[in-house]
């Protein structure tokens, strides 16, 4: 089976292309045999069963060009990230509402029914909710990326209704820890307070200490996502949006755990510098989800954020 990844040179999404090729996904009983990834750079992973197509995923060209007879899924996890969307929002509009909805046309016109994975967010959801929030709690988004998110969640899910598609939409915690350079997610403070102490680098916390997340690890979001591809969209109902799991973890309780598990000296090089702006974006998130239905439907969750500092340290750090 062929499977296509939009963003697949992004770290979320190489890291779901190596695990669809695996051998340890089944997609309606078949083994995935090729990706193609649709991104503005070529993939990482270099092998003969990825083909990188690169140019705008909005372009509808590029779309029919990556599908195929044997393709039997599209995974959406494409985006312009928080603060990069609410700073430009033109180009928000375009990748994250204007590619879903050509995606979407395009697997409509495709002669099967394929199966269509949509990475939404938390942003989604806005402040004062009580928590954990439900699955069928409506959309409140303050952030242009959280409104364009919620846009593409009713979108999948009206298509899969009308049978265009077989959706499944899965609405992210805040990821850590991501490796590599901060981004322009309004979260990206998530990962560098963790990461750059760890590589004895001094960062910089824009939020209050006491401000809870929602969070996963990239092992277990890349777990999830693929178990949301290979479960039977029976099983979803009519309702395709599921909560992913996380942990809700307050900023001073991830220093703690940077302080178990690599010592004072870690804790010692993050500083707290307010900013309004980042502030206003990541406070507006709930910090906990209901997630029961997805733990009933075999979706897991990391134990605790010790857990989630030392896969980082054994995934990027000791290789």
């Amino acid at each position: 089976m062929h499977v296509i990844v939009t963003g697949g040179a992004g770290f979320l999404g190489a890291r779901l292309v190596r695990q669809l090729l695996s051998g340890e996904v089944s997609i309606a009983g078949q083994a995935v045999t090729r990706v193609t990834s649709i991104d503005l750079a070529p993939c990482p992973i270099a092998e003969d069963r990825v083909e990188s197509l690169t140019g705008d995923v909005a372009d509808p060209a590029l779309i029919e060009r990556a599908l195929g007879d044997d393709t039997g899924a599209v995974c959406h996890l494409a985006a312009v990230v928080s603060a990069q969307a609410e700073a430009d929002f033109e180009l928000g509009m375009r990748v994250n509402l204007d590619a879903t909805r050509a995606l979407l046309e395009a697997c409509r016109a495709h002669p099967k029914r394929l199966r269509f994975l949509f990475a939404s967010s938390l942003a989604v959801f806005g402040p004062g909710l009580a928590l954990p929030v439900a699955e069928a709690i409506g959309p409140q988004p303050r952030s242009s990326y959280g409104a364009q998110k919620a846009m593409g969640e009713l979108l999948v899910n009206d298509y899969s209704r009308r049978g265009f598609v077989d959706g499944r939409v899965c609405r992210l915690p805040t990821i850590v820890v991501r490796p590599g350079k901060p981004n322009r997610a309004a979260s990206s403070f998530a990962s560098a307070i963790i990461r750059e102490p760890l590589a004895g680098v001094e960062a910089v916390c824009p939020v209050d200490a006491g401000l809870a997340l929602w969070l996963s690890s990239p092992r277990a979001v890349v777990a999830n996502l693929a178990h949301a591809l290979s479960i039977e969209g029976e099983a979803l109902g009519d309702w395709r949006t599921l909560n992913l799991p996380g942990i809700t973890v307050t900023v001073t309780a991830m220093l703690d755990a940077l302080e178990r598990v690599a010592g004072p000296s870690a804790r010692q090089r993050v500083r707290f510098e307010p900013d309004a702006g980042i502030d206003a974006i990541v406070a507006s998130w709930p910090g906990g989800l209901d997630t029961a239905r997805p733990l009933g439907l075999g979706f897991r969750a990391d134990s605790d954020f010790d857990a989630i500092i030392r896969a980082y340290r054994e995934d990027e750090l000791d290789h």
